[in-house]
């Protein structure tokens, strides 16, 4: 009996802890509105810096290839303490000339965008008011019942009522505007700290760790970390890289078409590609509005060779550019940025994919690491060697 009792040992742990696991996420599934509203809550409360972390890690991919190919066999110590400042340094003119130029390039095509459009609405208004012409137009005559004079004048009413509440926005716009920009301020000199002392903060991180928690668990930790920072620098890199290849077939596509704005709207693309799945659709908008400002018709070209360009791009640039960097299948790219949108929004679409590569490659590590204790054989290995007896 003493014997049956220490074998259920292991096993009433392994059902207290499934139990525990599983009643932790039924109880967030069936309070995802509190976890996300706590969760919104702790990320604007420490927003500086999280930013700062997370600038930190962007800068650090770039930094890392400057620190790799500035002076690799310099032996001096002026030649080593200048290396990080200047791949730092390096890293944020690229990083800031890209922002730099897609703004140039967006903002005073969009201005004049919205121009045209105000001045074709306001074209409509005043060729609605004249009465004599309308009778041409089909359903003129119910056309002419409509006072639009007084439409106009209500709408102008509207507009002085509103003007308090306007006035309020902007200047809300203007507070949280400046609010932003400190925050963004205190969050760059977080990054820097972090880049500047990353292996003695790396180091400290780990010692804590190990110091206060089990040995087993601790290691598992800083092996977690390392995974997920890996998955991180190749998420971000990769997903660069593939922006880019996208927004040159976009501008190179739409210059074959002789469709307007085509440098442009190709940058647009590249930038928008950064943000997963629903980028595409944002530069998409974006581009359509504007080109059809000069031409409806080729607004409507434009669509649909964005449509069959992102087909192409998501079924063989993006799985042979990122299939080995993210380990994640598409199915489970598609659902992490669905439960990162409803959790934490844009922050969730971003983060989304990498956190769940990385839960993804330590579950794959576990049950292979269960499989080789318990003698079973994964089903890709069991094809590997069915294909290798068939030869």
């Amino acid at each position: 009996m003493k014997k049956f009792r220490e074998n259920m040992k292991p096993l009433s742990k392994w059902i207290i802890g499934i139990a525990a696991v599983c009643i932790v996420i039924y109880l967030t599934i069936a309070n995802l509105g509190a976890v996300s509203a706590a969760f919104n809550a702790i990320t604007r409360l420490f927003t500086p810096l999280i930013i700062g972390f997370f600038i930190a890690l962007i800068l650090n991919v770039p930094m890392r290839f400057f620190e790799k190919h500035l002076w690799p066999k310099a032996t001096k110590k002026a030649a080593k303490n200048l290396r990080r400042p200047l791949a730092f340094l390096m890293s944020l003119v690229v990083i800031l000339g890209i922002i730099a130029g897609v703004i140039i390039l967006v903002i005073p095509e969009l201005a004049d965008a919205i121009q045209i459009v105000v001045k074709n609405v306001m074209n409509i208004i005043n060729y609605m008011q004249n009465e004599p012409d309308l009778e041409n137009l089909p359903f003129g005559s119910l056309l002419i019942k409509i006072n639009w004079k007084e439409i106009g004048a209500s709408a102008e009413n509207w507009l002085r009522d509103q003007s308090g509440t306007i006035v309020g926005g902007a200047m809300d716009t203007i507070i949280a505007f400046v609010g932003g920009v400190i925050d963004g301020i205190f969050a760059t000199i977080f990054s820097i700290y972090i880049l500047f002392s990353k292996e003695t903060l790396k180091a400290q991180a780990k010692r804590l760790i190990r110091a206060w928690l089990p040995k087993k668990v601790g290691n598992y930790i800083v092996h977690a970390s390392s995974v997920g920072s890996e998955v991180f620098r190749n998420f971000i890199s990769g997903q660069t890289i593939e922006a880019i290849i996208l927004g040159v077939l976009c501008a190179l596509g739409m210059l074959i078409l002789q469709i307007p704005y085509a440098p442009m709207v190709g940058a647009l693309v590249g930038v928008c590609a950064l943000i997963p799945v629903v980028g595409a659709f944002i530069a998409g908008g974006v581009g359509a509005f504007l080109i059809c400002t000069e031409s409806p018709f080729k607004a409507l070209i434009f669509i649909i060779f964005l449509i069959i360009l992102q087909q192409l791009e998501g079924n063989l640039i993006y799985p042979r550019v990122m299939g080995s960097r993210i380990n994640l299948p598409a199915i489970w790219v598609l659902a992490s940025v669905t439960v990162g949108a409803a959790v934490a929004g844009p922050l969730g679409i971003l983060l989304g994919i990498p956190l769940a590569s990385t839960a993804y490659v330590l579950i794959r590590e576990a049950t292979e690491k269960r499989e080789k204790k318990k003698g079973l054989i994964p089903p890709e290995v069991a094809e590997v060697k069915a294909e290798n007896n068939d030869k």
